[in-house]
């Protein structure tokens, strides 16, 4: 059994795989699951090429038995999880009169219920963490649209500020059993996900990947007694 281990869901680009490099980096074994079989195992392999043990696992993470498939395999490789990163999500932008029904589920289920799987599918792991250091972490990704709804982006918008709720309510659930959450509300990051707004905003103007992955670094670093409920990245010139 590894000292520790860590699960990243939406982990094949962006910032998911920012932030299973840092983990690696910071000695971390990995599980990383995606959606597309061929991406995932070209970001796994770059994982594995610089010397980190990586777990990979294709699914389809708004579907129930995948989600559970996804931690079976974690758990019958590494035995335990110290980090859940729930970071695969999608954004579908639309006006309101023009809502796909089909496109909101497919928001709702991703960006949101995909956590709530997780949580419950891991929460003897991250119980078991908690106990031995006191510092099992749970990351989840909302948006600074989580913050402050967008127009054409309003779905998506809800999605990540339950998120936020989702994540207040879990640090007053599972506080005392050495288990921390926090909610990431990044504004644009350059990755596949904001190719539709680049002709607005310049790719040298976003926040990097990097950035959020360094976020995670600090994180990992924190006292049993510190914790840090949410992070807003701001791009330099705008402001919620």
């Amino acid at each position: 059994m590894p000292n520790r281990a860590a699960l990243v869901t939406g982990g094949s680009s962006g910032i998911g795989l920012a932030i299973a490099e840092v983990l690696g980096e910071e000695g971390y074994s990995l599980t990383v699951a995606a959606r597309r079989p061929d991406k995932l195992a070209g970001a796994v392999q770059a994982l594995r090429d610089k010397g980190y043990e990586v777990e990979e696992v294709a699914a389809n993470l708004t579907a129930d038995e995948d989600v559970q498939r996804v931690v079976a395999a974690h758990r019958e490789r590494y035995g335990r999880l110290d980090v859940l990163v729930n970071s695969a999500g999608v954004g579908v932008g639309a006006a309101v009169a023009d809502v796909v029904t089909k496109k909101v589920d497919m928001q709702l289920d991703l960006n949101l219920r995909a956590i709530v799987l997780f949580y419950r599918e891991c929460a003897e792991m991250l119980r078991a963490a908690g106990a031995e250091h006191r510092n099992a972490l749970v990351v989840n990704l909302s948006s600074i649209s989580g913050k402050s709804g967008q127009p054409w982006l309003s779905v998506y918008s809800a999605t990540k500020a339950a998120v936020i709720g989702w994540t207040q309510a879990m640090n007053k659930e599972l506080q005392a059993e050495g288990i921390k959450s926090v909610a990431l509300c990044p504004a644009f990051v350059d990755t596949p996900m904001t190719e539709f707004v680049r002709e607005h905003v310049k790719q040298e103007d976003m926040i990097q990947p990097s950035d959020v992955g360094e976020a995670v670094r600090y994180l990992l670093h924190l006292s049993p007694a510190c914790r840090v409920p949410e992070i807003v990245f701001e791009r330099v010139g705008e402001s919620i």
